[in-house]
């Protein structure tokens, strides 16, 4: 299956985590498509000298397109706030019938009976552990 994987990817820690998950992805059988690697980063795409407004349609378009073509969806959860990116890519895959996998090892959350209640009822599966996360990825397969 052709995964897509969504999560924050701001900041070296994040980047290399996600690194990290694709290759449990990977290591699982499926294709990954990670955006950072996949595709480009606006950041580094204005900072050669690209025109801001043009970077930014192009990877909407680019990130839009692989949500489409994916067979599954996965979104990284950790941190103290859900990635606003994620959330759109997220409702964007539930409303095409994706599958729709969480993975979560952070705890902090505000609200008491779980994560904010449209993200846990988009989700099918969430993952709390790496061992979790590489079972629901077989059962994908």
């Amino acid at each position: 299956m052709r995964i897509y994987i969504a999560g924050p990817l701001f900041n070296d820690m994040e980047r290399a985590r996600n690194r990290d998950i694709t290759k449990i992805v990977e290591g699982e059988g499926h294709t990954a498509f990670l955006p950072q690697e996949d595709g480009k980063l606006a950041v580094d795409e204005i900072a050669q000298g690209k025109d801001a407004v043009v970077v930014r349609k192009q990877i909407f378009e680019l990130d839009t397109k692989e949500i489409r073509r994916c067979d599954a969806f996965l979104c990284l959860l950790d941190g103290r706030v859900p990635d606003e990116g994620m959330c759109f890519e997220l409702g964007m895959a539930y409303a095409l019938g994706k599958p729709c996998i969480g993975y979560a090892t952070d705890t902090r959350t505000l609200d008491p009976y779980g994560m904010n209640l449209i993200l846990d009822e988009s989700l099918s599966r969430v993952a709390r552990t790496e061992k979790e996360l590489r079972s629901v990825l077989r059962e994908l397969r």
